[in-house]
């Protein structure tokens, strides 16, 4: 440590202060403990990952049950690449399947199976209960509120910087 940021104490992690970096680290465990929890949960009770899950519940949604490979990467925040290997895994599954685009032909869409919906369902009853518990319950309302609100201004200005989209090239 040592030394001041213009009449702060600096932190351990250059350019902030010590206030800023327990509040990032403090951000960061929380973010990281409970994206894991998430996981574990959702795996152990119906075999699929949170973003599996993300996935599903995407498609599932939409008005076609079906999305082109790239919108879905661009949703999830993801390359495509990772995205056509879980598409691949949960079509071996027989939760998804893929088929040609009748718009474009070199265009994938994944689309959604009644098995998937009924798996999605499940799941996302799971991952409510474990939002409610381990997210929201230890807050209060205030919090909850404020805790969103600074999250969204996190988000709209990360997209403002990155004007590349984050699933395509």
């Amino acid at each position: 440590m040592g030394g001041t940021i213009a009449g702060r104490t600096a932190g351990a992690m250059p350019g902030m202060d010590i206030a800023e970096e327990r509040s990032w680290q403090n951000f960061l465990e929380a973010s990281l403990r409970l994206y894991g929890t998430l996981n574990k949960k959702l795996s152990e009770q119906h075999k699929l990952s949170l973003v599996d899950v993300r996935l599903l519940e995407i498609l599932s949604r939409s008005d076609t049950g079906s999305a082109r490979m790239g919108d879905l990467a661009e949703q999830l925040l993801s390359l495509p690449s990772r995205v056509t290997r879980q598409i691949r895994r949960l079509e071996a599954a027989g939760l998804v399947e893929r088929e040609a685009s009748p718009d474009d032909g070199r265009g994938v869409l994944a689309g959604i199976t009644e098995r998937g919906r009924a798996l999605v369902d499940e799941s996302l009853a799971t991952y409510g209960e474990a939002v409610r518990e381990y997210f929201l319950g230890p807050l209060t309302r205030p919090q909850m509120s404020a805790l969103g609100e600074n999250c969204r201004r996190i988000s709209a200005d990360l997209k403002t910087k990155s004007p590349a989209r984050f699933g395509r090239a």
